[in-house]
């Protein structure tokens, strides 16, 4: 039974990462990865520890993602640069999902793009053990491809574990399952009712097979510091 359940829940990431990311950027090679993590793990970020992000949608509604560093720097300091940059400013909300998450930040708006820059994941399944930031309610982490043979051999390469971007998502409720495969890196402080806010748009199928797409667009206005 317990195997089951085990396979559930894999199958269930699976089709999370698949609708998550499309980018077909050049791999890191399996050569590359022993340098690459060693090296990432040791990175300090340049983003202060009470760093905020505060999202405006286009309905005038805001929320809040405190950020942290101190459990997934190189993250934290892609997000904040894509945020400086104005990149999130008028992206959507393309995937939402009852009882799991509402996922954005996608330029293509379907779940197949991303911004320019591949970055290392930072969560065990990769080798970094720094990231003790659980998926709970309101935490926020990074969306990225999935390995369709991870489900039988336990094993994602690097093309797989270092390919998040721009695609983040917000917990509607607990994800544990996702520790220590998925690079957590905030938390929604202020405003969480805004994100649940959008489980009552209505949906149709999306590219995950499920009720997922929003039929009106959820769109962000702004992304800002603060």
């Amino acid at each position: 039974m317990k195997k089951l359940i085990r396979i559930i829940a894999l199958s269930l990431a699976l089709v999370f990462v698949f609708g998550a990311c499309g980018n077909t950027e050049k791999p890191v090679t399996d050569g590359d990865k022993s340098t690459s993590d060693t090296a990432q793990s040791n990175k300090n970020s340049s983003v202060s520890g009470n760093t905020k992000v505060k999202f405006t949608m286009e309905d005038g509604s805001e929320f809040v993602i405190e950020l942290h560093p101190e459990y997934a720097p190189q993250t934290v300091d892609n997000f904040v640069k894509l945020v400086s940059e104005g990149f999130y400013d008028g992206l959507t909300f393309h995937r939402i999902v009852d009882g799991f998450m509402a996922q954005g930040g996608d330029p293509n708006g379907d779940g197949t793009g991303g911004s320019p820059d591949e970055i290392y994941g930072e969560f065990a399944s990769n080798g970094y053990m720094d990231n003790k930031l659980s998926h709970t309610r309101g935490v926020v982490s990074m969306a990225r491809k999935g390995d369709p043979q991870k489900a039988y051999t336990g094993y994602e390469s690097s093309e797989y574990t270092n390919s998040a971007s721009s695609q983040f998502f917000i917990c509607y409720a607990d994800a544990t399952f996702l520790d220590g495969d998925y690079a957590a890196f905030g938390v929604v402080t202020e405003g969480m009712e805004v994100v649940d806010s959008f489980l009552d748009v209505a949906r149709t199928y999306g590219n995950d097979g499920a009720l997922s797409k929003p039929v009106t667009p959820i769109v962000i206005e702004k992304a800002e510091v603060i």
